[in-house]
This record gives C-alpha cells, structure tokens and sequence, in this order.
C-alpha cells in the first residue's frame, strides 16, 4: 500500500490515463475529482461490497441447480411413464379420424368432408 500526502489541486497518476485531484479537504472528508477513461469502473468501496452481496444472492448454489434438474427429470420421467399402450391408440386413432378435404370431380357440387 503506497500513502501520499496531497494538498488541495494536486493530483497523482495512476498509469497513464488515470488522475486523482484534491478539490477539497475538510474536517468531514477530503472531496476527490478522478479523471478515468469510460472502461475503467469506478466505485466506493462500500457500494462495491453491496454489490457484490447482492451477486452472491442472485447466483443460484449448485445444490439447488442440481436439485431443479433432478425434479425436473423426476417430471419428465413421470410424465412419459404415464402416457400408456390405451393413449398411444387413442391418439392413433384420434389423427386417422381427422378429416380431410375431397376434391370433387363437378365443380358445382360441394367438397365432402
């Protein structure tokens, strides 16, 4: 950890496009004017651990994941074990009996369905 001294208007560099100014200093703080290039993220540190708090909160454990896909399976295994020989037929016969369309060869005479 490098400590400076630094008085009100005068600033130190970090690298070559980074500078820190003095603007004020009181009692209560000392007021900081950054001059950074838009890519670099800038934050209190304060709000830097919130953030990362609610990050921790939003990321999911890998047990709950796990446990989401071992219901979820569990579901999908149910569900097709459920589906029985009776409701293939059923659906079999539910598409043979679908009508269709039969084109007329006289023209005035309406299509059978």
């Amino acid at each position: 950890m490098l400590i400076l001294r630094r008085r009100k208007n005068e600033s130190l560099l970090i690298g070559d496009n980074i500078r820190i100014t003095i603007i004020e200093c009181a009692a209560d703080g000392v007021r900081l004017a950054i001059d950074a290039p838009k890519q670099v993220s800038i934050l209190r540190e304060e709000l830097s651990e919130v953030e990362q708090t609610n990050k921790t909160a939003l990321t999911p454990s890998v047990g709950s994941v796990m446990l989401l896909q071992s219901i979820l399976k569990n579901r999908a295994t149910q569900t097709s074990n459920d589906l029985s020989a009776s409701d293939h037929s059923t659906v079999l016969s539910d598409h043979a009996e679908e009508r269709s369309v039969i084109v007329s060869d006289h023209m005035d005479e309406p299509p059978q369905l």
